[in-house]
């Protein structure tokens, strides 16, 4: 069976376990952690990749822990597969993390997805959390355009296709680009979109969880590319 066959089984059998329903009432989250990735190769023209996870606290919004690990990638690229790719760094940094986060957020999509598996809903079934996607560029599925919100923040259209709601597109400041949102697993679309409007704010249209892990993405890939560290960095 070819790798893309191979996935598709997988994916496809654990669309049918999704639960998109809020398993955290909002009053309860404590803790939310923003998840992302950067790639870079090496010297020896391996493809490596760093996956950073930052923890916020809900309330104060303030930083509670971050942590990093980098490794080779092993996993071929084939689009609408990025999770397989992802998945293994992802799990060994949450093993890193001394707090355990309520829901986890991922610089990408959830259900958003043709098989609904993006990396938010994938890796929701390993590490056993609520998860949402957040993705900066539109995702296409089934040649279906998505419609521009309204300029104020917490305006939002959703992306239907096939008459099934995949995600929305949201407006989290006034007159800024939007982001993509949806759910990934065992939370709901509309408490999604509650949460990543709670943890925005002034300093950019990204949600702080999100934002926090892309720009430590980008200070992490430099030092390991320099250094060749893999591991815990």
């Amino acid at each position: 069976m070819k790798n893309e066959e191979k996935y598709i089984e997988i994916q496809n059998a654990l669309r049918d376990k999704l639960d998109l329903t809020d398993k955290i009432v909002p009053d309860n989250i404590k803790t939310i952690a923003g998840v992302d990735l950067a790639y870079w190769n090496n010297k020896d023209n391996e493809e490596c990749a760093v996956c950073c996870i930052v923890v916020i606290d809900y309330r104060t919004h303030e930083v509670v822990e971050r942590k990093s690990y980098a490794g080779k990638i092993t996993c071929e690229y084939i689009p609408g597969f990025l999770s397989f790719r992802e998945i293994p760094l992802i799990l060994e940094t949450v093993k890193l993390l001394e707090n355990d986060p309520d829901i986890y957020m991922f610089d990408g999509n959830g259900y958003l997805h043709p098989r609904h598996m993006g990396i938010a809903s994938q890796v929701s079934f390993d590490i056993g959390k609520p998860s949402i996607g957040v993705a900066k560029s539109y995702y296409k599925i089934e040649n279906t355009d998505y419609t521009e919100p309204g300029k104020l923040k917490g305006e939002s259209t959703d992306i239907i296709i096939d008459g099934e709601v995949y995600g929305c597109v949201l407006r989290t400041m006034d007159n800024v680009k939007p982001v993509f949102v949806s759910a990934g697993n065992y939370i709901s679309l509309g408490t999604s979109i509650d949460i990543v409007l709670s943890l925005t704010d002034k300093e950019s249209h990204i949600p702080i969880p999100t934002r926090e892990a892309d720009l430590d993405t980008h200070k992490k890939r430099i030092e390991c590319k320099s250094t060749g560290i893999m591991g815990a960095c």
